[in-house]
């Protein structure tokens, strides 16, 4: 076991869940600020020239978890590994967000979908070989088909 420390937060416009969209079309468009700790400055060199970043992060007001949850997206039950529910053995939470500029230990992005003062794990550049054309959307495929979407 290891026990992860945070390298910074997260500075975003949602202080609720509810605030935070979500659901079959949900566009994550906020801007909010991933606030890196001094110590952890150096790791950022270099991460100007990535469009996109990675960011892993603690689910740290969720408790408790759940094998089987729906979804706002569903009417039916799916696995929590099939989702990207809160509720769940090690709550960690992954988002793709957009590198819009860096001012010190300070990262601007586009795309945030956690609550302001979410404690960040990890950053990593966003790189991907998958064509669109081979990805495939499991159960929401078949929830947006269900409801005509």
């Amino acid at each position: 076991m290891f026990s992860p420390q945070p390298i910074g937060y997260a500075r975003s416009p949602y202080k609720d869940t509810q605030q935070i969209p979500k659901g079959l079309g949900a566009q994550h468009e906020a801007e909010g600020v991933l606030e890196i700790l001094p110590e952890f400055g150096a790791g950022l060199t270099d991460i100007e020239g990535f469009s996109h970043l990675i960011v892993l992060w603690v689910f740290d007001r969720a408790e408790g978890f759940d094998l089987l949850g729906t979804p706002p997206t569903d009417n039916r039950p799916h696995g929590v590994f099939a989702t990207r529910s809160p509720r769940r053995p090690n709550p960690i939470g992954l988002t793709v967000v957009e590198l819009l500029g860096r001012e010190g230990t300070r990262l601007h992005v586009r795309g945030i979908d956690m609550l302001d003062g979410t404690p960040l794990l990890d950053i990593k550049p966003y790189l991907s070989s998958i064509l669109t054309e081979k990805l495939r959307r499991g159960w929401l495929a078949e929830a947006e088909t269900r409801r005509g979407q």
